[in-house]
């Protein structure tokens, strides 16, 4: 989770993200910080996550459980 996490605060360039914050009400929250989202985690988890699945996420924490959920090792 610590990983994940400063991963998403470099991606979305924020001073600190909580596992419970609700990610789409972040300032920084728009089409281009969806899209490097969705490039990090292509990049560090070799998976896409489907749009309509993402519709679905609300906290950050949603995020990480998909990932884990659905990652190949």
């Amino acid at each position: 989770m610590e990983q994940f996490l400063e991963q998403l605060v470099e991606v979305l360039e924020r001073e600190d993200i909580d596992p419970e914050d609700e990610f789409r009400d972040y300032e920084e929250w728009d089409s281009l910080a969806f899209l490097s989202i969705i490039a990090m985690i292509d990049d560090n988890y070799d998976m896409v996550i489907p749009g309509q699945e993402f519709e679905k996420l609300n906290k950050v924490i949603d995020i990480y459980n998909y990932i884990n959920n659905h990652h190949k090792n």
